[in-house]
């Protein structure tokens, strides 16, 4: 279990240069909000160790490695009976980028990417098989515009983070 931590606004900020670049050395991140290279190092490990900070990742542009199709998919089930069953096949399926469950309509939301329109026909037709899938709704994605944006908070002097 992880403890209850306090962040402030310089814990914002750098979790603002992080977001932007997740490589950004301290010293950079120092040079960019006026802290100490050892404080924003103090820091970062409170908020990985906090679980604030969950990971790092790399964005790639997919098209140039052959994959050229994103689509949101909505999954309407029959029940709620088999809720956890479809999360299970959602992470057990490399296409699913993503996955939400969601209120309205559908239960589950998808962000999928595949090679072409083939695979993502075969995966639509896998996912209209999992447990309690009985219809799904495709959206394709023609372009991002947006894909990350810095922490919307109001700044005030302190936030109790319950890690």
């Amino acid at each position: 279990m992880r403890l209850k931590v306090k962040i402030d606004n310089k814990d914002i900020s750098i979790l603002n240069e992080l977001i932007k670049n997740g490589r950004e050395s301290a010293s950079n991140i120092s040079d960019s909000i006026g802290m100490s290279i050892p404080a924003i190092t103090e820091r970062i490990k409170k908020l990985q160790d906090s679980g604030i900070i969950i990971g790092y990742n790399v964005n790639i542009n997919r098209q140039k490695i052959g994959i050229d199709v994103s689509a949101f998919i909505t999954i309407i089930s029959e029940s709620s009976a088999n809720f956890e069953a479809v999360v299970k096949e959602a992470n057990n399926n490399s296409y699913v980028m993503q996955c939400y469950t969601t209120t309205g309509i559908g239960s589950h939301i998808l962000l999928v990417e595949a090679e072409n329109t083939i695979s993502l026909e075969k995966l639509l037709r896998d996912i209209q098989s999992w447990p309690g899938v009985k219809r799904t709704e495709t959206q394709l994605i023609l372009n991002s515009y947006k894909r990350i944006s810095p922490l919307m908070i109001i700044k005030k002097e302190e936030y109790d983070v319950q890690g």
